[in-house]
């Protein structure tokens, strides 16, 4: 299992990567092998206001439909527009490509995991 140790994740298999105030929030290697094939992203809207730990979208695979959480507080800035046509990015990809949003964050990264502790986490 690919789990890049620069970055945070969420008990509920969210990665994310914090640029200054930005971070950018995909859904982990892990979360995209349980879901198997992704046939389509929903996605907030850019401008959208988000409290950490919100369901912010969803996910649908062939086998369920799955909520993601905004890992942080903030401003929904920017969404992985690509995802509406190209949704296996998520399954391909999930730390580059696959990213689903960018956040402008209004407050820290507390209570976020580092790769070893969501490693645990995963089993």
């Amino acid at each position: 299992m690919n789990i890049p140790k620069q970055l945070k994740y969420t008990k509920s298999h969210e990665w994310i990567q914090v640029d200054g105030d930005i971070a950018t929030v995909g859904i982990t290697d892990h979360a995209q092998s349980e879901l198997g094939d992704i046939v389509f992203v929903e996605l907030p809207a850019v401008g959208r206001t988000v409290n950490a730990q919100e369901s912010v979208g969803s996910i649908e695979s062939v086998k369920t439909v799955s909520d993601f959480y905004a890992p942080v507080a903030g401003e929904v800035v920017e969404r992985n527009d690509a995802l509406t046509s190209e949704s296996e990015l998520v399954n391909s990809d999930p730390y580059a490509g696959g990213w689903l949003i960018k956040i402008k964050m209004s407050g820290g990264t507390d209570g976020l995991l580092d790769a070893e502790s969501y490693a645990k986490e995963i089993g």
